[in-house]
């Protein structure tokens, strides 16, 4: 796979992060324009990654059907389209509809360009194309609050949305010019009801596959807590400025671009199973220093955000892998797993940022807590799957890699 291609696939997967991460720090400005609470402005966020949910499960069966490049073209207007409808929103109730349209289209990007990797590439090879994808991608929450925080203190929150119009609009331009279509019409599938329901049942009723793929959204969970409560964390539990998100998200971000960018150079060096063990390993440890440091000390900067760096660290050590092995499960349907993948990963974004964040609000320790759990299911999770395996998948998820 060419540099650019991985670009461009990392670029349309960025546009889900940035209706979130640059949004963040626009919210207590919105619940004053339009007078409503705190938590009825949180409902505009999570209703915008329940509908992002909900349409992932249709991404998949789409490109597998109709090809993946149209499927992404059409979610580019339709995304576009939306932002500057979110920027023209006079009312809470009018901005929350165009942030569920915006939820609608913006999962084509990440669902169909895991399965176009999986179309050009495999093994270690789609292992390197994600994880340095994941390097591309993770370049959006680390720049996205801190510039959504700038653009909010000088142009107001509609500037948020102008900028993701702009991005989109110029990521539209540059695919019509250089995505091409990785899914040749003799591998294309029957557009059918009964046909979609039936690979949807195999899929859902793959229990290897559907513990595999929780296992990621599990281990990703401490990030989601804290990008879902990123308002209050900086600004009401570290008392910081709107325009001072780097605090939470640099470390974050850092951590997982780091992370990314390792993982792609071990690919071919080390088997997946490996670098998953280490992996959690890590992760085990640096959410043990958080939950430590915030139970016995008093929350202070840097030290309260120094643990998430390792974490994120080595929670993007084993993505690419976890997300590869599991995909490979379904080659002949890779965007309908992709599409199942990405549902689940956004069902549980939308639980914590709807329920979870809301109840934990104001206590650096329950951010923790809450990623400890996250971290304990998925490592349970992904181990129950090792132990379904049906020998001809646990070799491929043991394999060694391709040394070149």
């Amino acid at each position: 796979m060419s540099q650019l291609l991985i670009f461009i696939l990392a670029a349309l997967s960025m546009l889900g992060a940035l209706s979130i991460d640059a949004y963040l720090p626009a919210l207590p400005a919105i619940g004053r324009e339009f007078a409503v609470s705190d938590a009825a402005v949180q409902q505009s966020l999570t209703a915008y990654v329940f509908a992002f949910a909900i349409m992932t499960l249709f991404y998949g069966t789409l490109s597998d059907s109709f090809g993946r490049r149209p499927v992404i073209l059409g979610s580019l207007v339709m995304y576009l389209v939306s932002s500057l409808g979110a920027a023209w929103s006079d009312s809470l109730a009018m901005l929350i509809v165009f942030r569920v349209c915006q939820g609608l289209s913006a999962g084509a990007g990440s669902v169909v360009g895991r399965a176009m990797v999986g179309d050009l590439a495999s093994g270690a090879e789609a292992h390197r194309a994600m994880a340095w994808m994941s390097v591309v991608f993770g370049l959006a929450p680390a720049i996205a609050p801190i510039l959504g925080g700038w653009l909010q203190a000088g142009w107001g929150w509609r500037s948020v949305f102008w900028f993701i119009a702009t991005f989109t609009f110029l990521l539209m331009i540059l695919c019509l010019v250089s995505l091409p279509e990785s899914l040749e019409k003799s591998k294309r599938r029957q557009f059918h009801p009964v046909v979609i329901l039936k690979s949807y049942i195999e899929v859902a009723g793959h229990w290897s596959f559907m513990l595999r793929s929780l296992a990621v959204p599990f281990a990703f969970a401490g990030v989601m807590i804290y990008v879902a409560g990123a308002s209050n964390f900086v600004l009401e539990i570290l008392h910081l400025k709107v325009t001072q998100f780097g605090w939470l998200f640099l470390p974050l971000i850092g951590g997982m671009t780091l992370g990314s960018a390792v993982a792609g150079r071990l690919s071919h060096q080390f088997e997946a199973r490996k670098l998953i063990r280490w992996g959690f390993s890590l992760m085990a440890i640096f959410i043990a220093i958080s939950v430590a440091y915030c139970a016995l000390l008093p929350v202070k900067l840097p030290w309260v955000v120094l643990p998430l760096f390792g974490y994120a660290f080595s929670m993007s050590l084993i993505m690419p892998a976890m997300t590869v092995i599991a995909l490979e499960l379904f080659p002949e349907i890779r965007g309908m797993a992709a599409s199942m993948q990405t549902f689940l990963f956004m069902i549980l974004f939308t639980v914590l940022s709807g329920v979870v964040a809301p109840l934990i609000y104001g206590h650096a320790l329950y951010f923790a807590l809450t990623s400890a759990v996250g971290m304990g299911l998925g490592m349970g999770s992904w181990k129950l799957a090792d132990w379904l395996a049906v020998p001809g998948e646990r070799s491929e998820a043991t394999r060694q890699p391709d040394v070149t």
